[in-house]
C-alpha cells in the first residue's frame, strides 16, 4: 500500500444497506431523508462528519449529475476539498465540469473516452488523467507519486465501491448508519456490481476489523472498520 493512496469508503447508509431511497434520479438521500419521520433529525451529523474527511474526495459523474452538477448555478461556494472524479460515459457535460472546477480546489478528471467534452476546457486547476482502460490500481499509484495525494475519502456509487474493494483498494470503511429500512432490491446499495458464484469468488470477500461504534443522537449509529 506504500506506493498507493490510503483509502477510506465513507458513507450514509440505510440498516438495510441502501444509499439511495430509490432507482430513479430524482430519489436521494440528501433530497428525501429530511422529509421522512425519524431520519431528518440527526441528518446533520453525516454533514458534520463530513466535514472531517479528507482534503482529496474520489466520487463519479454519475453522482454528480444526480445532485445537479449539470444544472446552471448561479453561487458556487468554493471548497477546499479537491475532486477526484471518475466519468467515462460521460455523464457531466461542459456546464457541469465547468460548476466542478468553480466549486474544488482543484479536479482531476479520470476518463477512459477521447471525446469527453473536459478536454475542450483549458483551466490551470483541471487535470484530465486519460486511461485506455481504467485500473484504479495505477491511477491511485499515480495519485500518490505525481500529485503528492496521501488519503482519499471514497463517496462513489455501490458499483465502483464494489470494484475497489475487491480489488483491494480500500483500507478504511467510515458508515453513518440512518435509522431507516428502505428495501426494494434495485435500490443502490453500499456494494453492488456482479454476484459472486463460484468457490474461487470467495477470496473477493473482504472482512472487516471494527475500530469504532460510537452511537450518535437521534438512533444514527457511527461504524469504522478497517480492512482485513
Amino acid at each position: 500500500m506504500d506506493q498507493r493512496t490510503f483509502n477510506t469508503l465513507f458513507m450514509l447508509v440505510s440498516v438495510d444497506g441502501k444509499i439511495s431511497t430509490g432507482t430513479i434520479e430524482k430519489r436521494d438521500f440528501d433530497k428525501d431523508l429530511p422529509k421522512i419521520y425519524g431520519a431528518k433529525k440527526g441528518l446533520n451529523q453525516y454533514y458534520q462528519l463530513e466535514q472531517k474527511t479528507d482534503l482529496h474526495s474520489f466520487n463519479t459523474g454519475k453522482v454528480m449529475t444526480k445532485i445537479g452538477m449539470n444544472k446552471k448555478i448561479q453561487n458556487i461556494n468554493k471548497l477546499p476539498v479537491s475532486f477526484i472524479i471518475l466519468d467515462n460515459k460521460p455523464h457531466l457535460t461542459k456546464l457541469g465540469i465547468n460548476n466542478l472546477i468553480r466549486k474544488t480546489k482543484k479536479l482531476y478528471l479520470i476518463t477512459n473516452n477521447k471525446n469527453h467534452p473536459a478536454f475542450k476546457i483549458k483551466e490551470e486547476n483541471m487535470k484530465i488523467i486519460y486511461f485506455k482502460k481504467i485500473d484504479f490500481r495505477k491511477l491511485f499509484i499515480k495519485l500518490k507519486k505525481e500529485y503528492k495525494i496521501n488519503k482519499i475519502t471514497i463517496q462513489s456509487g455501490g458499483t465502483v465501491n464494489s470494484d475497489l474493494i475487491r480489488e483491494g483498494l480500500i483500507d478504511m470503511v467510515s458508515l453513518v448508519i440512518s435509522p431507516v429500512l428502505i428495501g426494494g432490491k434495485d435500490t443502490p446499495t453500499i456494494m453492488d456490481g456482479y454476484s459472486i458464484e463460484s468457490e474461487k469468488e470467495l477470496k473477493f470477500i473482504k472482512t472487516l476489523k471494527l475500530k469504532k461504534c460510537e452511537k450518535l443522537n437521534n438512533s444514527y449509529l457511527h461504524l469504522l472498520y478497517e480492512v482485513n
